[in-house]
């Protein structure tokens, strides 16, 4: 088993030391090395050569950000930022996945016990390490192109459809793609991106200001209503539930699924439990097999369901196992995937 070489980067000694020791305990994880500093970490970088590195954010001598960007520029290597829990830090975070880093999480907190870290730590680690940087760089470099009005063909009138939505790591770019290129009278969308919490505000406020339809951080008792993308709370798992003809969402705790919480599963299994033919599911890039049991379990229930194809995909692992388990209809690049869902809807 060839292990990961790690590059913990925070001027936190009590982090550093923190997640060195609970790294130990991953068998396919090595941490190679540790730096206060983006300086420090200039150095270590060149004699190390780590696979992946996690990276604070706000360090003295120069903040994440600045070093994150050189990085890109002369050597680019899969980073996992990892930022605090405010909106300032959500924001932050939003603002590296820009400059080129893969994943992000959150340091130990009010919201996350160790042991939850250490768990979405080492997933997070292990999908960052798969990510081919060409083409993560490559796709990003291509986001320009996609713009507001992408399709010229707009629904006339709603249905009653319902979209669920699932993406991992290389999911923030995924999504923004997806959802720009829909018009503004779509059908309800529910989305599960992993992310920690804070992050997924500051994510949907985001895609809100460049997107036609609204989209906003899903609360508990939300209606699922055209025109309206709901994007699952970080930590927090996201149902649909139904009153009649009305679709709404529950926001509750509960624990990990496949590691994650939210999970892409607890959302897609509730949907295929109340919507039946009445949903499109969508499995975007990501780590894992987070969502491949509610694929399925969604066409079982008579849904049409997607998956990105894994030329686009930044990490091939959720689409993958979607694929193998028999709950895919359609495997489409990232750039087809409105359009498919426009031609299911």
């Amino acid at each position: 088993m060839n292990q990961i070489r790690v590059l913990v980067v925070d001027d936190s000694a009590v982090v550093r030391r923190m997640f060195s020791e609970e790294l130990s305990r991953e068998k396919d994880i090595e941490v190679i090395g540790t730096a206060p500093d983006p300086y420090v970490a200039r150095e270590k970088i060149v004699e190390l050569k780590p696979d992946v590195i996690t990276l604070d954010i706000e360090m003295p001598r120069m903040d994440g950000l600045t070093f994150l960007g050189k990085l890109m520029k002369h050597y680019p290597l899969p980073v996992i930022i990892v930022s605090s829990l405010t909106t300032e830090g959500g924001a932050l975070a939003l603002e590296a996945m820009d400059l080129g880093a893969v994943d992000v999480i959150s340091k130990p907190g009010e919201a996350y016990s160790v042991g939850d870290m250490s768990v979405q730590l080492a997933e997070k680690i292990r999908g960052a390490a798969r990510v081919d940087m060409t083409r993560r760089q490559r796709l990003s470099a291509n986001k320009d192109a996609v713009k507001k009005a992408t399709l010229g063909r707009a629904l006339s009138k709603t249905t009653n459809k319902i979209i669920a939505i699932g993406a991992s790591t290389g999911g923030t770019e995924a999504l923004r793609q997806v959802l720009m290129s829909l018009p503004a009278m779509m059908p309800g969308i529910m989305i599960v991106q992993h992310m920690p919490a804070k992050f997924t505000k500051s994510f949907a406020d985001r895609l809100n200001q460049v997107c036609r339809i609204r989209v906003k951080e899903a609360e508990d008792g939300d209606s699922v209503v055209p025109g309206q993308a709901l994007i699952a709370p970080g930590n927090f798992h996201m149902v649909m539930r139904r009153s009649g003809a009305r679709y709404y969402v529950n926001i509750k705790s509960g624990p990990l699924v496949c590691h994650q919480r939210p999970a892409v599963d607890v959302l897609f299994n509730s949907v295929a439990g109340y919507g039946g033919a009445n949903v499109i599911g969508v499995i975007l890039t990501g780590m894992g097999r987070d969502g491949a049991q509610g694929m399925l379990k969604m066409k079982e229930a008579g849904a049409k369901t997607i998956a990105q194809d894994e030329k686009s995909c930044v990490v091939f692992g959720m689409p993958k196992e979607a694929i193998a388990g028999g709950g895919v209809d359609k495997i489409v690049p990232l750039e087809k995937i409105s359009q498919s869902i426009l031609d299911m809807v």
